[in-house]
This record gives structure tokens, sequence and C-alpha cells, in this order.
């Protein structure tokens, strides 16, 4: 299982979210522009001496990430509030990218388009969100349950 990141804006999520793809195997993508300088130092506070367990590829844009998972096969799973389906009743396959937006923003429409399923986490009415590393946890540990991939 893998976890992409689109633009990221808050260094803290995202090394949350490196530790997170480091203690149960998954591979990391970052998608560039980030709003804060792509270093191991802004990911420090929250990855702590994790970020060289796990595998960051980065990608200068969206094209590029897009043109490596062509290369790769690999399907990209787009967690959104707009998403029809539920991330628990989704059927996950080992090697499925799952895709989180940027915190102020999410993702443009180019981006729903390109993804081949587009997952919510169902939350109570009225509420906007859940915060980006919370739902890469929750997505990540339900289609590793589903997919029975194990953690290395």
């Amino acid at each position: 299982m893998q976890i992409a990141l689109y633009e990221p804006d808050i260094p803290q999520n995202t090394g949350t979210i490196l530790r997170l793809c480091a203690c149960l195997g998954a591979g990391a993508h970052i998608i560039e522009p980030a709003g804060f300088p792509v270093t191991d130092r802004a990911f420090r506070r929250a990855g702590l001496d994790y970020l060289d367990q796990v595998a960051i590829l980065r990608h200068a844009s969206f094209s590029a990430f897009e043109d490596w998972r062509r290369d790769a096969g690999a399907r990209l799973l787009l967690l959104t509030t707009r998403g029809a389906t539920s991330y628990l009743d989704h059927a996950y396959r080992p090697g499925d990218i799952l895709l989180l937006g940027r915190e102020s923003a999410g993702v443009p429409d180019r981006v729903h388009q390109a993804a081949d399923a587009r997952l919510r986490i169902p939350i109570r009415e009225g509420l906007r969100s859940i915060n980006v590393a919370m739902a890469a946890a929750m997505a990540l540990g339900e289609a590793i349950r589903q997919t029975g991939v194990a953690i290395k």
C-alpha cells in the first residue's frame, strides 16, 4: 500500500503521515509544490526518528506523479469529502495508492478526474472533514485489513 500527498500545506501532518507509513510499511509520495520546504527538518518534529524507515518518492508535479503511476500500473484512490463511496465499502488491492489533498483546498477537478475511485469517510452532518493524518490512518488501516498485506 502507498500514500500520496497532493501539495501538502502543513509539515506536521506530513511528518505524522510519513511516520504512519514507516510504522505500517507503506510507501509515501509527496506531490509538489508543498506549502513548506520539503526537508527532513520540516518533518522532524512529527516524524521523529522514523523518517529513515520510510521510502519517500518526491514528484515535481501531479503530471510527473501520473507518469510514474501509469508506469507502475497502480490504482489511484482519492480520499475526498465529495466521494460517493465510503472508504469502508471499497475493495482495496495491494499496491493501491491512497491520495490525500491539501489541507487548505483538497485537490483540483483534474486530479478528481484522474482518480480511479473517490472515497469518503462518513462523518456527522454539518462538519467539514477529518484531519488529513487521521484520514490517512483510517483508510490505510482498512486497506491493510482487507488485503491482508503483511506489515514488513
